[in-house]
């Protein structure tokens, strides 16, 4: 039995996300919490709101135990890039591309 969490479409790029993700894998559900409100990084704040939300799954759809559940699963991929221009010195235009990120969260109970 497992609870899964999906954020998409999050202003973060995947690279940043990915430093977070691998803190909190294959860590206990309130331990990966505190890591990830003590982490200084943009991405724990995403995925704080995540965490919580693949807990209140797992307790409400699947009837787990909510003391027992573990980072089973945490993983990022890139969604669609915003592509804008800069504009440079003589009449020239740079691309910034203004990346998105689809995380995934899975939880589950420890045996």
């Amino acid at each position: 039995m497992e609870a899964r969490a999906y954020l998409k479409y999050a202003r973060i790029s995947p690279r940043k996300v990915q430093i977070v993700l691998d803190l909190i894998r294959n860590k206990p559900a309130d331990v990966a919490m505190a890591i990830l409100k003590h982490t200084p990084k943009a991405a724990s704040e995403y995925l704080v709101k995540l965490l919580k939300s693949a807990m209140a799954n797992a307790e409400n759809n699947c009837d787990m135990d909510v003391s027992k559940l573990y980072v089973a699963q945490c993983f990022v991929s890139p969604g669609p890039t915003l592509k804008r221009i800069r504009p440079r010195a003589q009449g020239r235009a740079f691309r910034i591309l203004k990346r998105t990120s689809h995380v995934t969260l899975v939880l589950k109970e420890q045996e």
